[in-house]
């Protein structure tokens, strides 16, 4: 590796997880597995790198300074958050041009829900938008089956509902006097946490749209189409 001493430096696992969107440790591992080149030789745990240095990662270069975006999307109902199509279902990637299709998700939302998603190539970025330890308020909008009786809103708002992998616990407000629709807030990210939360109360959840992630808002952005934003943390 090149003498960092006159210029900016940075430890390698860090750049990787960075850049590719996975942790410290699983950079490491792929350091200590040999997929990880500085300068076409074989890097080792602990190097740092700097703009001089060459990286390949799985043989594909990785630029150090990478021109990162970030885009929101309003996903419509029916659309799958995966590269691949699954069945008959089309991807949010058939939304995109071709220079977005590399972005990541940030975080997914199911067949069934629609609204905010962020893509992005920033994998810090993702990271600290989506692990626990960075708390992200999430804003959806629920239209239940039937109206919500008043003691399971205060079940769900006040002690949570054990949904099998845990507790969950979500803030309920009522939109409308049916009691069938709500604004539903959580900084949890789980699997199908919403719908399985009212499913274990004997509700089906009808229709559910994000509306916020973190600081995003969706603020108007019609349903199937994106926009490129700033990056807030």
């Amino acid at each position: 590796m090149q003498d960092s001493s006159s210029q900016t430096s940075v430890r390698l696992n860090k750049f990787l997880a960075e850049r590719l969107g996975i942790s410290r440790r699983e950079a490491d591992d792929a350091i200590a597995r040999g997929k990880v080149l500085v300068n076409a030789e074989k890097a080792v745990l602990g190097a740092r790198i700097s703009s001089a240095d060459k990286i390949m990662f799985s043989g594909k270069p990785i630029d150090f300074k990478a021109k990162y975006i970030y885009l929101a999307l309003n996903k419509p109902v029916g659309y799958v958050c995966s590269r691949k199509q699954q069945g008959e279902y089309p991807t949010i990637y058939d939304l995109l041009p071709e220079k977005y299709k590399s972005l990541k998700t940030v975080g997914r939302l199911d067949r069934d829900s629609s609204g905010l998603i962020i893509l992005t190539n920033d994998g810090d970025f993702a990271f600290r938008m989506t692990h626990p330890k960075f708390v992200k308020t999430k804003v959806y909008e629920v239209e239940l089956d039937r109206a919500l009786e008043p003691l399971h809103q205060q079940m769900i708002n006040d002690f949570g509902i054990d949904i099998g992998d845990g507790v969950s616990k979500l803030g309920l407000a009522k939109e409308d006097d049916s009691r069938k629709i709500w604004k539903v807030v959580m900084s949890e990210g789980r699997n199908r946490q919403i719908r399985r939360t009212f499913a274990a109360l004997g509700y089906k959840v009808m229709r559910l749209n994000r509306e916020q992630f973190g600081k995003y808002l969706l603020s108007g952005l019609e349903s199937g189409n994106f926009l490129e934003v700033e990056k807030v943390i």
